[in-house]
């Protein structure tokens, strides 16, 4: 099934968030906040160790930086998700 799509013959589009979450699934973008969350944690911890060691790598720390503003990023989209849609 392509990435964007329903099971059961529906064809309708579904919105798609941070690597195929289905955005009308809410325990599961609670699941996967989670994790982007416990990702982001991590890099953070790594960015201040490397930057710590005197032998810091400048382009890793910088890819580690760029990787940890893209999750950031994802976790604003599937928290906006999660927020209901008020009629107009």
């Amino acid at each position: 099934m392509p990435a964007g799509r329903r099971e059961g013959g529906d064809d309708a589009p579904v919105a798609v968030y941070a690597g195929g979450v289905d955005a009308l699934d809410p325990t599961e973008i609670n699941r996967k906040l989670n994790e982007l969350k416990q990702e982001h944690r991590q890099l953070d911890q790594d960015i201040a160790q490397r930057l710590a060691s005197i032998q810091a790598d400048e382009l890793t720390v910088k890819r580690l930086k760029k990787r940890k503003l893209w999750l950031k990023d994802c976790i604003a989209r599937l928290e906006s998700a999660l927020i209901p849609d008020e009629p107009a």
